[in-house]
């Protein structure tokens, strides 16, 4: 999973600034019901012909041959992909914006999985009826529920994602150093790595660390691998704790230290992979499409066959994941609602995630290719990513999610570039969280 952060034209910006502002009356005057429907699921799903698949930019390559086998068997339902910017943030406020206008441009939806509250709630995708997506209780229990909004489903997981530990095993081979399970052993690993003369100029870590979705993610695996929450199962935001503060002091620690290097602050997943390949990171916090990147032979990374993944370190022990990936929906005011069912029971079956897999490296949903033999050689960290999936925390399942992750973004980002002290970043979180969630 990837919230890359474009750096757009201004008019691009004030379009995205306008659909944020139409966003907040939109979800302010919601009762956030969902529907009425019973336990079955939505309305019939009508109407055959082509559609239109918004999704983000494609920056994997494997999509066009995804749709491609789509459109061979199907040539009078064809899909066309339309690509939305590589800015999780740009995607979404696109796809609010056509659906403030009731406009049917986009068909099926391709959904961060924290999305999908927000567009149930808002009654801007079509509730799915459930006795027609059978495979459902095939795929990991965690990727499904963040399909479901108050027991009714939304949308399909079709890829997943858990945050892993890439790391140069060729120089903790020569260190004589573990993979670290706690965040002070990867501080020593880098210690006795950065000892050697070949790796005496590389950082020790870095994540994803510029003020975007990414932000979110890292500090909430901060928190929650220190043993706090940032939301409780409560529902209620429960941030100011001992617990969170220890994750986010590690962080700021991190910066302060040279731990994680000053760059670091304006690592989206793209500059932190290029680092990572390079070679000038010892340990990279980063999704699993990394690992096929990375080992690319024709010169673009210089540490294929060099690196290995670990589960992520926490503060005492094994770190906890954000869940990430991505779930496919149908807009409520789309045309062709059948066919679109259809292209989503296609995109999400165990044949096409194994060809996505193959390809991109990308988390499957099913929980069979985890135990494929071909796939565990062909991908060795399988066994580690199934169980940070099967152990992530969701972010918070919100209506008002832009506004909840803008303002964990601007806590944490303050406390990272020294302008707030940790304690009262998380404060203010607290409260800004207060207002923003309510149950």
């Amino acid at each position: 999973m990837r919230f890359e952060r474009s750096h757009t034209r201004r008019a691009v910006a004030m379009a995205v600034a306008g659909s944020l502002v139409l966003l907040a009356s939109a979800c302010g005057g919601d009762d956030g019901s969902g529907g009425d429907s019973g336990s079955t699921g939505g309305a019939a799903l009508e109407g055959r012909g082509p559609i239109n698949f918004a999704t983000g930019k494609d920056t994997s390559g494997n999509l066009t041959n995804q749709v491609a086998a789509w459109n061979s068997q199907h040539p009078d339902e064809k899909v066309t992909v339309t690509e939305l910017p590589e800015s999780a943030d740009q995607q979404r406020a696109q796809m609010i914006s056509n659906a403030q206008i009731k406009s049917d441009a986009f068909t099926v939806l391709n959904l961060d999985v924290v999305w999908t509250a927000e567009f149930a709630a808002n009654r801007w995708i079509t509730e799915l009826p459930q006795d027609q997506f059978p495979d459902l209780n095939k795929l990991l229990p965690s990727t499904v529920d963040t399909a479901k909004y108050r027991d009714k489903l939304y949308a399909v997981p079709v890829t997943s994602d858990g945050g892993l530990l890439y790391y140069r095993k060729d120089l903790l081979d020569k260190a004589g150093v573990q993979p670290p399970k706690t965040w002070t052993e990867m501080q020593a690993a880098c210690d006795k790595v950065k000892a050697l003369p070949e790796a005496k100029a590389a950082s020790c870590y870095a994540g994803q660390f510029e003020k975007y979705e990414g932000l979110t993610v890292n500090f909430s695996e901060a928190v929650n691998g220190a043993g706090g929450v940032v939301v409780g199962d409560d529902g209620k935001p429960n941030v100011d704790t001992p617990e969170a503060l220890a994750g986010l002091t590690f962080l700021v620690d991190g910066f302060k230290s040279g731990m994680i290097p000053k760059a670091g602050i304006t690592y989206t997943e793209e500059p932190g992979r290029r680092a990572f390949q390079e070679g000038t990171l010892i340990f990279h916090r980063n999704w699993p499409y990394v690992y096929s990147l990375a080992n690319k032979t024709d010169g673009s990374s210089k540490i294929a066959g060099k690196f290995a993944v670990a589960p992520l370190p926490g503060k005492d022990g094994a770190g906890v994941s954000t869940l990430g990936g991505h779930n496919y929906a149908i807009s409520e005011f789309a045309k062709n609602k059948a066919t679109a069912a259809d292209f989503i029971k296609f995109m999400s079956s165990e044949e096409r995630q194994k060809a996505n897999i193959e390809k991109t490296s990308q988390a499957p949903t099913w929980a069979s290719l985890y135990d494929d033999a071909a796939l565990n050689k062909q991908f060795p960290y399988l066994a580690p990513l199934k169980a940070s999936i099967e152990t992530a925390k969701s972010r918070p399942k919100v209506v008002k999610y832009g506004d909840v992750t803008t303002a964990i973004q601007e806590a944490a980002y303050g406390a990272l570039t020294g302008t707030t002290p940790p304690k009262d970043a998380l404060t203010q979180l607290q409260t800004k969280l207060s207002t923003l969630i309510t149950q």
